[in-house]
C-alpha cells in the first residue's frame, strides 16, 4: 500500500464547516480510483510544505457520516504519499469544562458505530491485521498543535475522550448520559474509522475537536445540524489559523511509533 506519486506530504481533513483552506496556493484537484470507490482531494502548496486538503463531507456538505467513503478517502491520501494527516471534527461536549466554541485534542476514541467498515484488510489474499491502536492519535502531532495554539493564544484542552456515533442522528440523552460514564468527553460522528484506517497505513493522524453543542440532555435547546454550522463558523479562523501554524512545525522526519504501527499486527 506504498506511495506511488508523493504529491503530497501533509493533509488537513476537513471535517462540518471546514471545506476549503484561502491560503492553500497552486492548488488542483485531483480524482482517485481506488479498490473501494473514489476520492476528490486537492493539492497544493501552504507554508512552502506539499498539502493535500480533503473535506470529508464533500465541498458541499452532500455525504452524511455513515456514508463516507473513509477507506477511498484515507487509500487516496497514501496514493499522494501523504505520511501526516490533521483532521478537524465537530463535536458535542458532554464534559461542563468543555464549552461550546472550545478546541480539544483527541487523545482516545471509543467506537459506538454499527455499519461502517473499519478495515483495509479483510481477509484472503490481503491477509488479516490486528493493528494497535493503544495510542489512536499521533503523540507528535498532537505535540506540535498544542504548542502551536499556546503560541497564539488559543485555548485548547490538551486531552479529549472522543465517543463515535454512527449518525446521522443525533444522540439520546441517555446514550450521552453513558457515554459521559464511560470517560467521554465529546461526541461525534466521523473519527472512527477514519483515524483507524490512517493508522493502518501508518500515517500519522492527529484530531481538532471543535465544540459546537452540547450534548442531549446538556443542552437546554433543541439539537440541530444549522446550530452545529453557525458555531463552527464562528470558530472557522482560529481553527485554520492553528492549522496554518502547525504545518510549518511538523517535521520532515517522524520520530513517532506510527511508522512501524504494523509491525507484528499481521497473521
Amino acid at each position: 500500500m506504498g506511495s506511488d506519486q508523493l504529491e503530497a506530504e501533509i493533509a488537513v481533513v476537513g471535517g462540518s464547516g471546514l471545506y476549503s483552506i484561502a491560503s492553500l496556493e497552486n492548488f488542483r484537484t485531483k480524482s482517485f480510483s481506488t479498490p473501494f470507490g473514489t476520492s476528490k482531494i486537492l493539492v497544493g502548496k501552504l507554508s512552502g510544505r506539499r498539502v493535500a486538503f480533503l473535506p470529508r463531507h464533500g465541498a458541499d456538505h452532500t455525504i452524511p457520516p455513515h456514508l463516507i467513503n473513509y477507506r477511498a478517502n484515507i487509500w487516496a491520501l497514501n496514493r499522494l504519499g501523504v505520511t501526516r494527516v490533521l483532521a478537524t471534527t465537530a463535536s458535542g461536549s458532554i464534559n461542563p469544562k468543555m464549552r461550546m466554541g472550545d478546541l480539544a485534542i483527541l487523545t482516545q476514541f471509543l467506537d459506538f458505530t454499527k455499519g461502517r467498515p473499519q478495515t483495509f484488510y479483510e481477509g484472503g489474499k490481503k491477509g488479516v491485521v490486528h493493528v494497535d491502536v493503544s495510542e489512536p492519535y499521533c503523540p507528535e502531532l498532537r505535540k506540535i498543535l498544542i504548542k502551536s495554539a499556546k503560541k497564539l493564544g488559543i485555548k485548547v484542552h490538551p486531552h479529549a475522550n472522543y465517543a463515535c456515533t454512527e449518525g446521522p442522528r443525533f444522540e439520546t440523552s441517555a446514550e450521552i448520559k453513558a457515554f459521559g460514564k464511560l470517560g467521554a468527553n465529546l461526541v461525534g460522528m466521523t473519527n472512527v474509522p477514519e483515524c483507524v484506517l490512517a493508522r493502518e497505513l501508518e500515517i500519522c493522524y492527529a484530531a481538532i475537536g471543535v465544540v459546537t453543542n452540547y450534548g442531549a440532555g446538556i443542552s437546554k435547546t433543541k439539537l440541530s445540524h444549522y446550530s452545529v454550522i453557525k458555531l463552527m463558523n464562528e470558530n472557522i479562523k482560529q481553527v485554520q489559523c492553528l492549522i496554518l501554524e502547525s504545518i510549518p512545525m511538523i517535521p520532515k522526519k517522524r520520530s513517532c511509533s506510527c511508522p512501524s504501527a504494523l509491525e507484528g499486527a499481521a497473521i
